[in-house]
Protein backbone atom coordinates (compact mmCIF):
# COMPACT_ATOMS: atom_id res chain seq x y z
CA UNK A 1 0.00 0.00 0.00
CA UNK A 2 1.30 3.41 -0.62
CA UNK A 3 1.41 6.37 1.07
CA UNK A 4 3.31 9.73 1.71
CA UNK A 5 7.63 9.23 2.38
CA UNK A 6 8.05 9.51 6.13
CA UNK A 7 12.03 8.56 6.30
CA UNK A 8 13.59 11.98 6.43
CA UNK A 9 10.93 13.51 8.16
CA UNK A 10 11.51 10.39 11.02
CA UNK A 11 15.27 10.93 11.02
CA UNK A 12 14.95 14.74 11.33
CA UNK A 13 12.94 14.20 14.24
CA UNK A 14 14.90 11.43 16.17
CA UNK A 15 17.87 13.90 15.36
CA UNK A 16 16.52 16.54 17.18
CA UNK A 17 15.35 14.47 20.09
CA UNK A 18 19.03 13.15 20.65
CA UNK A 19 20.34 16.74 20.68
CA UNK A 20 17.71 17.23 23.70
CA UNK A 21 19.13 13.72 25.47
CA UNK A 22 19.32 15.74 29.03
CA UNK A 23 15.17 16.21 28.76
CA UNK A 24 14.79 12.82 28.34
CA UNK A 25 15.30 11.17 31.86
CA UNK A 26 12.86 14.24 33.38
CA UNK A 27 10.09 13.35 30.74
CA UNK A 28 10.76 9.57 31.19
CA UNK A 29 10.22 9.84 34.93
CA UNK A 30 7.42 12.05 34.70
CA UNK A 31 5.80 9.52 32.71
CA UNK A 32 6.63 6.63 35.29
CA UNK A 33 5.36 8.27 38.00
CA UNK A 34 1.84 9.43 36.26
CA UNK A 35 1.58 5.35 34.63
CA UNK A 36 2.33 4.16 38.06
CA UNK A 37 -0.04 6.04 39.79
CA UNK A 38 -3.62 5.78 37.55
CA UNK A 39 -2.24 1.63 36.96
CA UNK A 40 -0.79 0.79 40.00
CA UNK A 41 3.24 -0.14 40.34
CA UNK A 42 2.84 -3.96 38.48
CA UNK A 43 4.49 -4.07 35.54
CA UNK A 44 2.62 -7.43 34.32
CA UNK A 45 -0.93 -5.75 34.81
CA UNK A 46 0.07 -2.02 33.68
CA UNK A 47 1.15 -1.92 29.79
CA UNK A 48 1.63 2.09 30.10
CA UNK A 49 4.04 1.70 32.76
CA UNK A 50 5.82 -1.19 30.93
CA UNK A 51 5.98 0.85 27.98
CA UNK A 52 7.35 3.86 29.65
CA UNK A 53 9.99 1.62 31.86
CA UNK A 54 11.16 0.42 27.91
CA UNK A 55 11.82 3.87 27.60
CA UNK A 56 13.75 4.26 30.82
CA UNK A 57 15.89 1.08 30.10
CA UNK A 58 16.49 2.75 26.59
CA UNK A 59 18.00 5.59 28.15
CA UNK A 60 20.08 3.85 30.30
CA UNK A 61 18.19 4.54 33.58
CA UNK A 62 19.53 2.77 36.50
CA UNK A 63 17.17 0.45 37.62
CA UNK A 64 17.27 1.94 41.27
CA UNK A 65 15.87 5.25 39.88
CA UNK A 66 13.00 3.56 37.72
CA UNK A 67 11.94 1.86 40.66
CA UNK A 68 12.44 4.92 43.56
CA UNK A 69 9.89 7.06 40.94
CA UNK A 70 7.62 4.20 40.96
CA UNK A 71 7.43 3.99 44.81
CA UNK A 72 6.73 7.32 44.88
CA UNK A 73 3.91 7.25 42.06
CA UNK A 74 2.25 4.20 44.27
CA UNK A 75 2.67 6.28 47.71
CA UNK A 76 5.88 4.29 49.16
CA UNK A 77 7.95 7.27 48.79
CA UNK A 78 6.19 11.27 49.17
CA UNK A 79 6.53 12.78 45.58
CA UNK A 80 5.37 15.62 43.30
CA UNK A 81 1.78 15.18 42.48
CA UNK A 82 1.55 15.68 38.30
CA UNK A 83 -1.40 16.13 35.89
CA UNK A 84 -1.93 15.28 32.58
CA UNK A 85 -3.28 18.45 30.56
CA UNK A 86 -3.29 18.57 26.50
CA UNK A 87 -3.39 21.61 24.67
CA UNK A 88 -4.48 22.33 20.42
CA UNK A 89 -3.41 25.09 17.86
CA UNK A 90 -2.17 25.91 14.70
CA UNK A 91 1.74 26.81 13.34
CA UNK A 92 2.82 27.97 10.33
CA UNK A 93 0.50 28.32 7.08
CA UNK A 94 -1.90 26.12 9.46
CA UNK A 95 -0.28 23.34 10.73
CA UNK A 96 -1.86 21.69 13.13
CA UNK A 97 -0.32 21.01 16.79
CA UNK A 98 -0.73 18.40 19.93
CA UNK A 99 1.07 19.42 22.69
CA UNK A 100 1.08 17.01 25.18
CA UNK A 101 2.10 17.89 28.79
CA UNK A 102 2.84 16.85 32.31
CA UNK A 103 2.51 19.63 35.58
CA UNK A 104 2.00 20.11 39.14
CA UNK A 105 1.32 23.91 37.68
CA UNK A 106 -1.55 24.03 34.91
CA UNK A 107 -1.29 27.84 35.29
CA UNK A 108 2.49 28.10 34.85
CA UNK A 109 1.93 25.82 31.94
CA UNK A 110 -0.53 27.26 29.53
CA UNK A 111 1.05 30.87 30.01
CA UNK A 112 3.84 29.26 29.18
CA UNK A 113 2.21 27.27 25.84
CA UNK A 114 0.58 30.37 24.71
CA UNK A 115 3.43 32.38 24.63
CA UNK A 116 5.28 30.01 22.76
CA UNK A 117 2.56 29.89 20.07
CA UNK A 118 1.79 33.71 19.91
CA UNK A 119 5.99 34.55 19.83
CA UNK A 120 6.90 32.01 17.08
CA UNK A 121 4.15 32.90 14.84
CA UNK A 122 1.12 30.21 16.08
CA UNK A 123 -1.94 30.04 17.95
CA UNK A 124 -3.11 28.33 20.76
CA UNK A 125 -6.31 27.01 19.49
CA UNK A 126 -9.48 25.11 22.18
CA UNK A 127 -9.93 21.75 23.03
CA UNK A 128 -10.66 19.24 19.77
CA UNK A 129 -9.82 21.63 17.39
CA UNK A 130 -6.80 19.98 15.65
CA UNK A 131 -7.22 16.22 17.65
CA UNK A 132 -10.01 14.87 14.48
CA UNK A 133 -6.54 15.70 12.27
CA UNK A 134 -4.40 12.80 13.88
CA UNK A 135 -4.86 9.21 14.85
CA UNK A 136 -3.98 7.62 18.02
CA UNK A 137 -1.65 5.00 16.94
CA UNK A 138 1.03 2.27 17.98
CA UNK A 139 3.54 3.04 15.04
CA UNK A 140 6.94 1.01 14.15
CA UNK A 141 9.14 2.64 10.70
CA UNK A 142 11.31 0.39 9.68
CA UNK A 143 14.43 1.79 7.19
CA UNK A 144 13.92 1.66 2.83
CA UNK A 145 15.37 -1.23 2.16
CA UNK A 146 13.50 -3.65 4.89
CA UNK A 147 11.64 -6.92 3.45
CA UNK A 148 8.28 -5.75 2.90
CA UNK A 149 6.89 -9.20 2.75
CA UNK A 150 7.96 -10.29 6.04
CA UNK A 151 6.94 -7.33 7.68
CA UNK A 152 3.30 -7.53 6.44
CA UNK A 153 3.42 -11.34 7.04
CA UNK A 154 4.73 -11.00 10.63
CA UNK A 155 2.59 -7.53 11.57
CA UNK A 156 -0.95 -8.81 9.86
CA UNK A 157 -0.72 -11.78 11.99
CA UNK A 158 0.09 -10.06 14.92
CA UNK A 159 -3.17 -8.23 14.61
CA UNK A 160 -1.51 -4.85 13.04
CA UNK A 161 -4.57 -2.81 11.16
CA UNK A 162 -2.15 -1.40 8.57
CA UNK A 163 1.47 -1.92 6.66
CA UNK A 164 2.16 1.47 4.48
CA UNK A 165 5.33 1.55 2.08
CA UNK A 166 6.43 5.03 1.38
CA UNK A 167 7.57 6.81 -1.46
CA UNK A 168 10.95 6.06 -0.49
CA UNK A 169 10.97 2.67 0.40
CA UNK A 170 10.13 2.94 4.39
CA UNK A 171 8.04 1.09 5.90
CA UNK A 172 5.00 1.98 8.26
CA UNK A 173 3.04 -0.73 10.44
CA UNK A 174 0.25 0.49 12.49
CA UNK A 175 -1.75 -0.66 15.36
CA UNK A 176 -4.14 -0.06 17.57
CA UNK A 177 -2.58 1.58 21.04
CA UNK A 178 -3.89 -1.58 22.64
CA UNK A 179 -2.40 -4.48 20.16
CA UNK A 180 1.00 -2.33 20.31
CA UNK A 181 3.08 -4.31 22.33
CA UNK A 182 1.86 -8.01 20.80
CA UNK A 183 2.78 -6.34 17.43
CA UNK A 184 6.44 -5.12 18.82
CA UNK A 185 7.12 -8.55 20.81
CA UNK A 186 6.15 -10.56 17.43
CA UNK A 187 8.19 -8.53 15.07
CA UNK A 188 11.19 -8.73 17.66
CA UNK A 189 10.81 -12.46 17.89
CA UNK A 190 11.02 -12.63 14.10
CA UNK A 191 14.09 -10.79 13.67
CA UNK A 192 12.89 -7.51 12.54
CA UNK A 193 13.57 -4.61 14.80
CA UNK A 194 11.80 -1.23 13.78
CA UNK A 195 14.07 2.43 13.58
CA UNK A 196 11.31 3.89 15.50
CA UNK A 197 8.52 2.23 18.08
CA UNK A 198 5.88 4.29 19.83
CA UNK A 199 2.40 4.86 20.44
CA UNK A 200 1.91 8.21 19.01
CA UNK A 201 -1.00 10.86 17.42
CA UNK A 202 -0.16 10.07 14.00
CA UNK A 203 -1.51 12.66 11.23
CA UNK A 204 -4.48 12.13 8.77
CA UNK A 205 -3.41 14.25 6.21
CA UNK A 206 0.04 16.56 6.02
CA UNK A 207 0.68 20.21 5.09
CA UNK A 208 4.24 20.53 3.42
CA UNK A 209 6.56 23.48 4.35
CA UNK A 210 9.41 24.72 3.70
CA UNK A 211 11.82 27.26 2.87
CA UNK A 212 11.40 30.45 5.07
CA UNK A 213 7.59 28.56 6.53
CA UNK A 214 9.86 25.64 7.16
CA UNK A 215 12.18 27.34 9.18
CA UNK A 216 9.86 28.99 11.24
CA UNK A 217 7.64 26.15 12.09
CA UNK A 218 10.71 24.22 12.99
CA UNK A 219 11.61 27.47 15.32
CA UNK A 220 8.24 26.97 16.84
CA UNK A 221 8.16 23.12 17.23
CA UNK A 222 11.76 23.60 19.08
CA UNK A 223 10.81 26.23 21.58
CA UNK A 224 7.69 24.62 22.37
CA UNK A 225 9.18 21.10 23.07
CA UNK A 226 11.90 22.97 25.11
CA UNK A 227 9.33 23.38 27.72
CA UNK A 228 9.93 22.11 30.67
CA UNK A 229 6.40 20.38 30.99
CA UNK A 230 5.97 19.44 27.35
CA UNK A 231 6.36 15.82 27.17
CA UNK A 232 5.27 14.99 23.28
CA UNK A 233 4.55 17.42 20.37
CA UNK A 234 2.79 15.99 17.63
CA UNK A 235 2.10 18.01 14.23
CA UNK A 236 0.74 17.36 10.82
CA UNK A 237 3.52 19.69 9.11
CA UNK A 238 6.26 17.54 7.36
CA UNK A 239 9.19 20.30 6.70
CA UNK A 240 11.16 19.83 3.94
CA UNK A 241 15.19 20.64 3.63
Amino acid sequence: MAGHSKWANIQHRKGRQDEKRGKVWTRIIREIVVAARQGGGDLSMNPRLRLAVDKAKAANMPADTIKKNVDKATGALEGVHYEEVRYEGYGIGGAAIIVDTMTDNRVRTVAEVRHAFSKYGGNLGTDGSVAFQFKHVGQFVFAPGASEDKIMEVALEAGAEDVVTGDDGAIEVLSAPTEFEKVKAALEAAGLVPELAEVTMRAENTVALSGEDGQRMQKLIDVIEDLDDVQALYTNAEIED
